[in-house]
């Protein structure tokens, strides 16, 4: 079973791994700078139906738009939260 989704479809509370960031430089280089790695544990704090996401992740917590969210690839994070 493959737990790779985008960050957008991870429900609050769980934690997941970063896989991987699917865009251009400028958007890779914006989410990297903001500690989206490959490798990084990301929690989402918040994902309702509407609006942006907040997740946590190296202890800071981040808003996305909805589009952003789509563009990360994340593992579910198999030790839960």
């Amino acid at each position: 079973m493959d737990n790779t989704r985008p960050l957008s479809e991870l429900p609050t509370g769980q934690s997941a791994i970063v896989q991987d960031l699917r865009g251009g430089y400028g958007f890779r280089s914006r989410l990297a700078v903001l500690g989206f790695t490959p490798g990084v544990e990301i929690t989402m704090l918040q994902n309702l139906s509407h609006g942006p996401i907040i997740v946590n992740l190296r202890d800071t917590r981040i808003a996305l738009g909805r589009g952003e969210a789509k563009r990360i690839l994340v593992k579910l994070n198999r030790k839960g939260k």
